[in-house]
């Protein structure tokens, strides 16, 4: 009997996926780890697994297609993005029908 993959290793697993120059939100990174309900559960995961896990944590943002982070994590995570090339609109934007990954 195959044993499933527990939910935090998914979220793991597909966000070690998203590519450079895409991002993804957190619903999405929820959605297809198999709880389309547990986007804060995606953030406390990136949040207590980053460094162990080596994660790209820059490239997960909100649904509105803005960074989440204050202060100076919002300026690092600006400037992670903007040097894969991702693109912000003058109200600090990214769009996310240009920048959102796919999935695949």
């Amino acid at each position: 009997m195959k044993k499933e993959k527990s939910f935090s290793k998914e979220v793991i697993e597909n966000i070690k996926k998203i590519p450079k120059g895409k991002v993804a939100t957190y619903g999405q990174i929820a959605a297809i780890s198999g709880n389309h309900l547990a986007s804060r559960q995606v953030a406390y995961i990136l949040h207590s697994c980053t460094e162990k896990e080596g994660l790209p944590w820059h490239r997960v943002i909100n649904s509105s297609g803005r960074i989440s982070l204050k202060g100076e994590g919002y300026i690092i995570q600006k400037a992670l993005l903007e040097k894969e090339g991702v693109e912000f609109s003058w109200d600090d934007r990214i769009d996310l029908k240009r920048f959102l990954w796919n999935g695949d």
